[in-house]
């Protein structure tokens, strides 16, 4: 996997053009401000209540170089879904704008011709049980008028399947007959149909066995340098975000804390979330030792806290974290986070990023 060095502040930038050959990377996808509310009936069947608007995602940006893996972490519950279903065209904004290949994509947009695709996260309710998987991978192939029958496209199935390390004669199989690591590999290859340029991952291994974890993150590994794909890719698990990312953005209540490249944010996390995140991972070296647990609940998104919304769980939270949002500190070049108190292990040189350069 080519693990690239860009990274944009967790404000947005421009988006950039195409790069010519030999240069950077350009941006791919570009997000700016983005926030997405929904509003929630609070009524029972003969009382009615004012409806509540829920904050799913509070005004994020950041954007995904060509050929990287950007990843979303956090808790279930912290809006990374929203995000991705965003991506894709099936959630509109209610503020902010959203640019693939440089081009602002229409709120609501779903045309399968845009260049994503996704990969969803439950391999045994993402496929039709009716349909065999020649008809469920020929599909896209199908709405995209590449082909004029399902029958046609099977050239097209069979090279599909055999990349993602099935047999071709799967295509007459019902996805029953799978087991669920070969399910996931059959939603690849469907989303790999159209031969798109950016694919969103929506926590693709959570529902699998690590042993087939491990195999179908290696797969997609293979296919991003064979292919040259784009991965925006989410889960809550760190050990597979620190296997499959290039840069992470860590994220609480709607909100990115941290955002930065892979090997730094492990080696030197600033927030205190991520740091409660690693330090939650197993350790095969030390398998006794008692694991620092994930303390208290995320607060509810129909009313989050003053000031910093991770203060009610923050260890080191004072009272300019409950009545102030924090502002961005600048850890690395490459590395921000939003907090009041940087982490002891930052760098002498720590800056704080003003408002006139967030």
């Amino acid at each position: 996997m080519n693990i690239m060095k860009h990274v944009v502040p967790l404000t947005a930038v421009a988006p950039e053009q195409t790069a010519a050959v030999g240069q950077s990377p350009h941006t791919l996808m570009q997000v700016e401000d983005l926030h997405i509310s929904f509003e929630m009936g609070t009524g029972g069947l003969f009382t009615r209540q004012p409806k509540q608007r829920l904050q799913a995602v509070r005004g994020i940006s950041f954007s995904v170089k060509q050929g990287e893996t950007f990843s979303l972490v956090g808790e279930s519950g912290c809006g990374k879904s929203t995000v991705a279903r965003a991506l894709a065209g099936l959630y509109a904004p209610t503020q902010g704008k959203i640019f693939h290949a440089g081009k602002a994509l229409n709120p609501g947009e779903t045309s399968p011709g845009r260049g994503i695709q996704m990969i969803f996260q439950d391999p045994y309710a993402s496929l039709n049980p009716r349909w065999r998987v020649e008809r469920i991978i020929a599909e896209p192939l199908r709405l995209q008028n590449r082909v004029g029958n399902t029958r046609q496209a099977r050239g097209q199935i069979a090279a599909l399947l055999r990349q993602v390390g099935l047999a071709e004669a799967d295509m007459f199989k019902f996805p029953h007959e799978f087991s669920g690591g070969q399910r996931q590999r059959i939603s690849i290859a469907r989303a790999l149909a159209t031969q798109p340029d950016f694919l969103i991952c929506d926590e693709p291994t959570s529902a699998l066995d690590v042993s087939v974890q491990a195999q179908v993150l290696n797969l997609m590994s293979d296919l991003q340098d064979s292919l040259g794909l784009t991965y925006f890719f989410i889960s809550h698990n760190m050990s597979v975000i620190a296997h499959i990312s290039d840069r992470v953005g860590v994220m609480y209540l709607g909100r990115i804390v941290e955002l930065g490249p892979v090997d730094e944010i492990f080696r030197q996390p600033g927030h205190p979330y991520t740091r409660m995140l690693i330090d939650a991972i197993p350790k095969i070296e030390q398998p006794s030792q008692t694991r620092s647990g994930i303390s208290g609940e995320m607060p509810s998104a129909l009313s989050p806290p003053s000031g910093c919304a991770f203060h009610p769980r923050c260890p080191q939270a004072t009272d300019i974290c409950r009545q102030v949002a924090p502002p961005v500190h600048a850890m690395s070049e490459l590395h921000q986070i939003e907090c009041h108190h940087p982490a002891a292990t930052a760098r002498p040189s720590l800056q704080v990023i003003t408002g006139e350069n967030r």
